[in-house]
């Protein structure tokens, strides 16, 4: 594959989402697509070019009677799915709570599931399957992404509702500092793996995301707000990468591949020894040291448009050193 930008965030995103909105078109037998958009925030473009792809989404000899189908008329969309999805699947125990556990993220995600009335038909399904692997229903459904404390969430969502500020005490990871800041909360969202809420802080001055697993507390205040006219309609991009951002060039083992699933990347190359050459933006100079130590000896760092950057690795290595050789004095 040669360089050349990439969209790695893309596809994932979609599959997402198609989890959660697929199996909600299939109960409802033919909602409206106004309704399917505004249910879970997406266009109609957006919509179309999805369930597009989920009709080719089959079982082998992928013939009409092994695919999913979708039905168009008029303003009305159906999703009918092939006999042979009807089958039980037969799982292991480890595939089954692999597959609760995903599945229980979806459901807190907004709009997956019902928020008022009866369990939706993907909490339904999930009761069923806990049930049969002896775990609690609850227990099943309350499995959050990532080590994101409930109550952290629970507040945060119960704020965004009454639109009311908030004080978090947060640990920045791309700068290694923990403050305390003032945020009118405006959406919490799941992707990639975690919860993200996002909104305008105070303490910077505009709008901000922040990940919930890195929010240590959370009070509300007895301030409300108005979200303004024009603001950024959520999620907004994890990463918003400006002009001036820098850039390093990376060369990868075969086993960091990781990386490139893992972070944007605006370049990828394959080269003959299955190594990478992998171009991407910095977040900020600590982010890039924890990912080079993390990556060790056999990441190459081959270039930087900022120069400071190059003795990145060097740098962290000294300062690790130094820590280690402090505190093993001490024993």
């Amino acid at each position: 594959m040669n360089g050349g930008p990439l969209s790695r965030r893309s596809a994932p995103d979609r599959g997402l989402r198609m989890l959660s909105i697929v199996p909600w078109i299939a109960a409802q037998d033919g909602p409206k697509v106004r309704e399917v958009c505004e249910r879970f925030g997406i266009g109609r473009n957006q919509l179309l070019d999805d369930l597009n792809v989920i009709q080719f989404v089959g079982l082998p000899p992928y013939t009409p009677d092994m695919l999913i189908e979708v039905v168009f008329e008029g303003d009305r969309v159906w999703v009918r799915f092939a006999d042979v999805f009807s089958r039980p699947l037969r799982l292991t125990p480890n595939q089954a709570l692999g597959l609760v556990a995903a599945g229980a993220a979806l459901v807190g995600a907004e709009g997956a599931g019902n928020d008022t009335g009866p369990p939706g038909p993907l909490a339904t399904g999930l009761a069923k399957l806990a049930k049969m692997l002896d775990i609690a229903p609850d227990e099943a459904l309350s499995i959050r992404l990532g080590p994101s404390r409930p109550e952290i969430l629970d507040t945060l969502r119960q704020a965004v509702r009454e639109q009311r500020r908030v004080r978090l005490d947060y640990f920045a990871y791309s700068r290694d500092a923990r403050s305390v800041r003032e945020v009118d909360p405006y959406r919490v969202f799941a992707a990639d793996g975690a919860w993200y809420v996002f909104g305008h802080c105070h303490s910077a001055g505009g709008e901000r995301l922040f990940r919930v697993d890195r929010v240590a507390a959370v009070e509300p205040t007895d301030v409300t707000f108005t979200r303004p006219e024009g603001s950024t309609e959520g999620p907004p991009a994890l990463f918003a990468v400006a002009p001036g951002t820098p850039r390093v060039t990376l060369e990868l083992p075969p086993d960091a591949r990781w990386v490139v699933d893992t972070y944007p990347t605006e370049a990828v190359t394959e080269l003959p020894d299955g190594r990478l050459e992998v171009r991407l933006a910095v977040a900020s100079r600590a982010w890039l040291e924890r990912l080079l130590l993390r990556l060790g000896p056999d990441t190459k760092l081959l270039d930087a448009t900022d120069p400071a950057l190059t003795t990145t690795v060097r740098d962290a290595a000294r300062r690790v050193l130094a820590r280690y050789e402090r505190d093993h004095t001490r024993i």
